[in-house]
């Protein structure tokens, strides 16, 4: 971003500059004065404490300790440098540091700050004001901790992470602070640009739709476990894929064709096995596999049973077993079950 100073004549370019080449120190300088105006880069935002680290076996301290209008937690970090540096992993750490601070705690603190700048304002009085409570309330205090990461610049490294976390439900904002001189003054062209404030309503809805899609898979996922026993012989803890390894393995080592599997799981015909001529080994296999592959999540050899002591060599050919499985695995082993009953398969959920 460019800044320009507009004039009768003329629009003229300032100059971009450093913190570094105006002799603007990080802490003494930017923080001191970001301390007393955070609304800059954090609106409807009230300081807590300075320089805060009151954990017991560390020296690592917060730039600025704050909360919001909603009785969170909001970590501040500064730097001026021209990348970031790692800021968003030690914003992360001092997040976890105090995401179990009571409203106690807080005062606390607060009280220390008050008293290392010289004011005599009651701490908790402050506190209760900014949040337009009456009286404390520990159940709404504190419930998250939000993450401002304010740099002259930020790295491609950061920005992905601080994204990626912002995905994940984390709320991390990126404000840029970018100096310039005109000769005379140093101006800051000061910028949120994660997420940026025109699409941020956008974003937080499109990361929720996300969280509730996330949450519903992982609530429907079945991690039932198996005990199978096929001819006397037992095999404990089994997932869905495993069981059903083991059970075809069985039955086709007992003389079946994967073509007389399939046609037993007649619904999963089309699909249960992938076979190419030859009696191929692991890397073979894979290789002629990953040519059927037409992209996805997983790649075609992470959906099948590809090991060397996984495939079957019948007739000619090699064969290898789907292995994924859903909802009508039992479905499928008790009908193995039924036409093998030689094989005295036994299946029982853990």
């Amino acid at each position: 971003m460019a800044i320009y100073e507009l004039s009768g004549n003329s629009i003229t370019r300032l100059q971009k500059t450093t913190f570094a080449d105006r002799g603007i120190r990080e802490r003494q300088d930017i923080q001191r004065l970001l301390r007393d105006q955070i609304e800059i880069i954090s609106d409807q935002t009230m300081v807590i404490a300075e320089e805060f680290g009151d954990w017991d076996a560390s020296r690592r301290r917060i730039d600025l300790l704050c909360i919001d209008k909603e009785a969170n937690l909001v970590v501040i970090e500064l730097k001026r440098t021209e990348d970031g540096g790692h800021m968003e992993l030690q914003a992360i750490r001092y997040s976890a540091m105090i995401s179990t601070m009571t409203f106690d705690q807080v005062v606390e603190a607060h009280k220390s700050f008050l008293t290392s700048i010289g004011s005599l304002e009651d701490a908790q009085q402050r506190i209760l004001e900014f949040l337009d409570w009456e009286e404390p309330d520990e159940d709404s205090f504190a419930q998250d901790v939000r993450i401002v990461l304010a740099s002259a610049e930020f790295s491609k490294e950061l920005t992905s992470a601080v994204l990626w976390l912002n995905e994940k439900g984390i709320d991390i904002r990126c404000v840029k602070m970018e100096p310039f001189f005109d000769g005379q003054r140093i101006l800051l062209d000061i910028q949120q640009v994660i997420p940026l404030p025109e699409t941020e309503q956008f974003q937080v809805q499109v990361r929720q739709k996300k969280q509730k899609e996330q949450q519903s898979r992982t609530s429907s996922r079945d991690f039932s476990k198996f005990t199978l026993s096929i001819d006397g012989k037992a095999y404990y803890g089994l997932n869905k894929r495993n069981l059903m390894y083991e059970i075809v393995s069985a039955v086709v080592r007992s003389g079946s064709t994967p073509d007389e599997v399939a046609n037993i799981i007649s619904w999963r015909k089309g699909n249960l096995f992938v076979s190419f001529d030859g009696e191929l080994n692991d890397e073979e296999f894979a290789e002629q596999l990953m040519k059927l592959d037409s992209g996805g999540k997983l790649p075609k050899t992470k959906r099948y049973f590809c090991k060397e002591d996984e495939l079957f060599r019948i007739d000619g050919k090699t064969y290898s077993m789907s292995n994924q499985w859903g909802n009508r695995t039992l479905e499928a082993a008790q009908a193995l079950s039924k036409n093998c009953p030689h094989l005295n398969i036994q299946i029982d959920k853990e």
